[in-house]
């Protein structure tokens, strides 16, 4: 009897042992399904490879032509009716400037011009009477000259004031402020009653519709420029893409820090809907086939894999344990809708190009077919 109640002990205990072993094993199972299922969706590719064909710079929409409205003599402004915005035509009044001490001096000048031509003509009759009395033998040739010196510094005395009022006049037409083109107000820094110093800026004034887009071009590039290349420009603000000609270089960084000048035209269809301060993103082609066939392989991966931190720029890798991996990289050029990854990935190495969900470091996921 005591080993008929032994077996039966056993056997439940099999029988316990057998059933938590099958639990623990379907339990592994639904985890591991669990796991799966809770896997992110990803897509994954490896980076392009290419040359670098040309490289790109930021550039901004100006005036062809700008000018600062200043004067060149001192004074209260008496009168500056225009405001930013407005629109002014050649030769239009802008600004003037108090001119009583001008006019005043004017009026001296006059006066003096008055007197001395009334002298010239004084020592012109003693000049024509002693020249006939010296041909009548009634006067020497000592006195006709001394005569003919008077009458000629009488002559330049007239001559001088002349020149002073014409001096006057040029100091008093710069109290009198006109626009030298067609244009638009664009900045106004006095106003009426303001005291205003010779070269001082009071309006500036841009040339309206008349657009181009000045950038600056690292010493690095200056070598694959040539004047008169097409260049892509893209203006993202107002969604616009158009074909530009460089039509100026400069040829000096001396005073630019390193960076040379360089000028794009805008064609005349393009041009409405601009303003000038507008941003814009040029790609300039590599006209330069000796230096392009030296440049080695670029890694591009698309602008919309990189994932940015603050000042840190990434993209994500999948580990050998199928989890997301973050991978901070320094990018370089963009090439349109990719961009060059200097450092950081290799071209053999995959990274996830989209997810059907949020990633994050050592997230699980799942590659899509």
């Amino acid at each position: 009897m005591y080993s008929t109640k032994k077996i039966t002990r056993n056997v439940l205990f099999a029988s316990g042992f057998a059933l938590l072993a099958a639990c623990s094993g379907s339990e592994k199972t639904d985890a591991k399904d669990a796991g799966q299922e809770a896997a992110i969706p990803v897509i994954v590719g490896q980076p392009a490879s290419g040359e670098s064909s040309g490289f790109s710079i930021s550039g901004e929409v100006a005036s062809s032509q700008t000018a600062n409205i200043s004067t060149r003599v001192m004074g209260y402004i008496t009168r500056l009716n225009v405001k930013v915005g407005d629109h002014v035509n050649k030769g239009q009044l802008i600004a003037s400037i108090s001119n009583n001490d001008i006019l005043a001096k004017r009026a001296q000048v006059d006066a003096m011009i008055a007197e001395a031509e009334a002298a010239a003509k004084n020592a012109q009759k003693d000049f024509d009477r002693f020249t006939a009395l010296y041909q009548q033998q009634s006067a020497s040739a000592k006195e006709l000259d001394n005569v003919t010196l008077q009458y000629n510094a009488a002559k330049a005395r007239v001559e001088s004031a002349r020149q002073m009022r014409n001096e006057v006049n040029a100091q008093l037409s710069y109290t009198s402020l006109t626009a030298p083109f067609s244009g638009t107000v664009t900045q106004k820094l006095a106003d009426a009653g303001s005291m205003a110093s010779p070269g001082m800026t009071l309006v500036t004034i841009e040339q309206s519709g008349n657009y181009e887009i000045n950038a600056s071009v690292p010493e690095s590039e200056i070598n694959q420029l040539k004047q008169g290349i097409p260049v892509n420009v893209q203006i993202k603000s107002i969604n616009r893409q158009f074909i530009g000609t460089l039509t100026q270089i400069n040829p000096s960084s001396q005073f630019t820090g390193g960076q040379y000048l360089v000028k794009i035209s805008v064609p005349e269809k393009e041009k409405a809907g601009l303003y000038a301060g507008m941003y814009a993103n040029i790609d300039i082609p590599n006209t330069n086939k000796k230096t392009s066939a030296t440049v080695p392989s670029a890694v591009l991966v698309p602008v919309a894999s990189i994932i940015h931190k603050d000042q840190l720029t990434g993209l994500y890798t999948i580990s050998d344990h199928q989890t997301a991996l973050l991978r901070w990289v320094r990018l370089g050029k963009t090439y349109g809708d990719q961009v060059e990854v200097i450092s950081g990935l290799s071209s053999n190495e995959r990274f996830i190009v989209h997810a059907d969900g949020n990633l994050y470091n050592g997230a699980l996921v799942r590659i899509k077919n």
